[in-house]
């Protein structure tokens, strides 16, 4: 006696990838975020490539991941992806202090966020269009 399977939260044509406790702030990942949401996969990924943000990496393994999923486990064709959503979430601060004048402390706070994207196929465009 088992329970029943949970249905399945995304619709058929879409593939997700979730990268958890990026040592990044979200303000800053979601610049990359909203740099790559409603792309092409191929598209996205080339700008991933040549960003020059620290961060990028990980984002484009996380598209990487996406565009796997959906291959994979979703039998899903690549070359009709596109990024459907791109979101960042908070994740824990760390917070430290370092040694200020006169004997105070000053609080630095060390950010992490999350990074969901979910890639969508899409229908090939007519060729006369």
């Amino acid at each position: 006696m088992s329970k029943e399977k949970t249905p399945r939260a995304l619709k058929e044509n879409e593939a997700k990838a979730v990268a958890r406790m990026l040592r990044v702030s979200p303000q800053k990942l979601n610049l990359l975020a909203q740099l790559i949401r409603g792309k092409k996969v191929d598209k996205a990924l080339a700008d991933l490539e040549f960003s020059r943000k620290r961060i990028a990496f990980e984002v484009k393994k996380t598209l990487e991941s996406a565009i796997a999923n959906a291959e994979n486990n979703h039998s899903l064709d690549v070359d009709d992806l596109v990024v459907a959503q791109a979101y960042v979430g908070k994740a824990l601060v760390m917070k430290r202090f370092s040694p200020r004048a006169r004997g105070r402390a000053g609080r630095i706070e060390k950010p992490f966020s999350h990074l969901t994207i979910i890639v969508r196929e899409v229908g090939a465009a007519p060729a006369g269009a």
